[in-house]
């Protein structure tokens, strides 16, 4: 069998996924993932509770795919959430423009922690994402990338998991990890 492109692979695996499986094709890799434990899902409903109790003007978008130009070849990935005015991604496009997105926030498993802590970082700061939040699981860390410049972000703030986060302009609140 003559061997396939990963373009091609990506879109076969992304036809063939159960619902709720997550694929992505991130620094040329394709990464099959299994739908999120209860405790991921609530760290991310966490936080989307307290955008909408700050920001209404905002949509929290999980689900959603990007197209994050040199993540990888296709350049597609589905962050945990995503933070953008509402209707900016009001059509029937699975992967969309990152340019309307504010923030992007992942909260790391086990089996994908290394790509949240390494290869997204620079997908998203190449796109011009003004805010990465990471809530990392296993060093019990939220991590505030911003300041976007190239490959890298210029700043970078640690937080232990339990202490408030200030998310910059343009969110410009507090988040409070405490119910994490």
């Amino acid at each position: 069998m003559p061997a396939m492109p990963v373009e091609e692979a990506f879109v076969w695996f992304n036809a063939v996924a159960p619902k709720g499986w997550r694929v992505e094709l991130i620094e040329g890799e394709i990464h099959v993932t299994p739908p999120a434990n209860g405790e991921h899902e609530e760290i991310v409903s966490e936080i989307t509770g307290q955008v909408r109790d700050h920001r209404k003007d905002l949509g929290r978008y999980t689900g959603i795919g990007l197209y994050v130009p040199g993540a990888s070849v296709s350049g597609q990935v589905e962050p945990d959430l995503v933070l953008a005015p509402k209707g900016s991604f009001d059509n029937e496009e699975k992967y969309h423009d990152p340019a309307p997105v504010l923030l992007v926030a992942e909260v790391t498993s086990r089996s994908t922690g290394d790509n949240d802590r390494h290869k997204k970082i620079l997908g998203y700061a190449r796109a011009g994402i003004p805010v990465y939040l990471l809530i990392d699981r296993q060093a019990g860390n939220a991590v505030l990338y911003t300041d976007p410049a190239g490959e890298e972000y210029e700043h970078q703030e640690i937080f232990k998991l339990s202490k408030v986060v200030p998310l910059p302009e343009p969110l410009g609140f507090e988040l409070d990890t405490g119910e994490f």
